[in-house]
């Protein structure tokens, strides 16, 4: 919130009521999705829970999920941020890693040890991408606090960020609208 107030916005918190998304869209002129200590049921995006690792907020994520499908169709600004990433992907039909560890051997700590507010490894920007355009570098120091990442891409969805390890830390629409996802916390 800090940071939309330093950029000149307003920063409204939302309460997750679902019937009352459309009055939420009428009032606001973008769209930040955080993550949290939690994940998204896979059998939403049509998978079995094969990770004992996954832990989910139902209300949160079915709010969350719908004002985003939304927005989206108003072609509301979005922000996804970690899990706000992982949801946009989810929304338009993409697929997620249930457990990072079980799924690719890596040096990398997506859940780092060092604190929060610290990076701990690089993420590579994709050239001529909407995030390459706005941090203006082929590389990024990031913190990293996720053991979930992106893996099959929804539609209309490019990847533009990536971990020396192959993980998708960054994903954009590809239509005009903006809507950006990033796996670390800026």
């Amino acid at each position: 919130s800090d940071s939309i107030e330093k950029a000149g916005g307003i920063c409204v918190f939302l309460p997750n009521n679902i019937d009352a998304i459309e009055d939420y869209l009428e009032l606001l002129d973008g769209l930040l999705i955080t993550g949290g200590d939690f994940d998204i049921d896979p059998t939403i995006y049509g998978e079995k829970l094969i990770s004992s690792k996954v832990t989910t907020k139902k209300n949160r994520t079915n709010f969350e999920f719908n004002i985003t499908k939304k927005a989206i169709a108003k072609k509301t600004p979005v922000l996804g941020i970690c899990g706000g990433e992982q949801l946009i992907n989810v929304v338009l039909g993409g697929t997620l890693i249930q457990h990072i560890p079980d799924h690719t051997k890596s040096e990398i700590q997506h859940e780092q040890k060092n604190p929060r507010n610290q990076p701990s490894h690089y993420v590579r920007i994709k050239k001529n991408t909407k995030l390459s355009n706005i941090i203006k570098s082929d590389s990024v120091f990031v913190n990293s606090a996720h053991h979930q990442s992106v893996d099959k891409l929804g539609a209309r969805l490019v990847a533009n960020a990536f971990s020396d390890d192959g993980i998708i830390e960054g994903i954009e629409t590809i239509d005009d609208g903006f809507c950006i996802g990033i796996q670390w916390h800026p």
